[in-house]
């Protein structure tokens, strides 16, 4: 039987999952904050990447439309994060559309956003319907939803708003999270519902764990610390990784999902946190890895 070195990432993964991964692996989307340099970390990126542009209060909404622009004449894939939250009223979206149009962005990903003074869009379903309104939206949408919930929305009001927003969508998106069982409950239970729409499974990128922590308590990751508090082995594993994490575990608990059609996987969402170098470098690796050739055992 052939089988990977013992060791190698993959190597417990039967030949469909590890092909399944390598599959995705191979063209993922890469998230960026539209911070000054990201631009130039965009360089580390393989040619002709999709990147898609985080949307903030603290930078605004222009931020993530400019940053977009320029990574679409550099030869990316821009998907601007249009936050609904920072959208002031009709005439400010169909600038902002008009602006991706002319600069041959025809994608987006929607959310409701973060802002605490909203303008005429309290949240990502009024977006939409703005957006399909105005006729003028770009062909390919994403949204976001939630595997481990929201902190504050409850269940019920995000499974709703799922569903509502799934006509205007193309794909969604799961929010950061670690556990690789609730992302599988999540999608199997959508898809018993009857929501078919693909899904990219939004996975961290590399980056020094106590950042990665701080980053998960302060976008609302609800449940991190209770899955980190029953994974002993998860958090043995942060703890020998030398401060750094890499989702290699991550997916390869996942790799049966993404091989499994009936869950409709199309892609990863890398959050890179900005640490774009290392992600891609980890990107490489594991692809690399996934891609040896078998190996077959010597006879006895």
């Amino acid at each position: 039987m052939a089988f990977l070195r013992r060791g190698t990432p993959g190597s417990r993964l039967a030949p469909g999952p590890r092909a399944a991964l390598s599959g995705v692996l191979a063209s993922p989307t890469f998230e960026l904050i539209p911070l000054r340099n990201a631009v130039d970390l965009s360089a580390a990126l393989p040619a002709g990447s999709t990147v898609s542009v985080t949307a903030s209060p603290a930078k605004g909404i222009e931020a993530t439309v400019e940053l977009s622009v320029a990574l679409e004449v550099a030869g990316f894939r821009a998907v601007p994060h249009l936050a609904a939250r920072q959208v002031r009223n009709r005439a400010h979206l169909r600038t902002l559309l008009g602006r991706l149009r002319d600069g041959g962005i025809d994608r987006a990903f929607v959310v409701g956003g973060d802002a605490e003074e909203p303008g005429d869009y309290a949240d990502g379903l009024s977006l939409l319907l703005a957006i399909a309104d105005l006729g003028i939206g770009p062909r390919e949408i994403g949204i976001g939803c939630y595997p481990q919930g929201h902190p504050v929305i409850p269940d019920d009001v995000l499974l709703r708003a799922l569903r509502d927003k799934a006509p205007f969508a193309s794909y969604m998106t799961t929010q950061l999270c670690f556990d690789a069982p609730a992302i599988a409950r999540f999608i199997a239970a959508r898809r018993a519902e009857g929501i078919s729409l693909p899904v990219k499974l939004g996975i961290p990128g590399v980056a020094e764990v106590a950042k990665l922590m701080a980053i998960t308590a302060r976008i609302g990751v609800r449940d991190t610390r209770r899955f980190l508090m029953k994974n002993s082995r998860f958090v043995g594993q942060l703890l020998t990784s030398g401060g750094v994490y890499r989702p290699t575990g991550l997916l390869e608990n996942l790799a049966s999902l993404i091989a499994e059609p009936r869950a409709g996987i199309i892609g990863l969402h890398l959050y890179t946190f900005n640490q774009v170098g290392s992600t891609e470098s980890w990107r490489r690796d594991l692809l690399a890895a996934l891609s040896e050739p078998a190996e077959v055992p010597a006879p006895a």
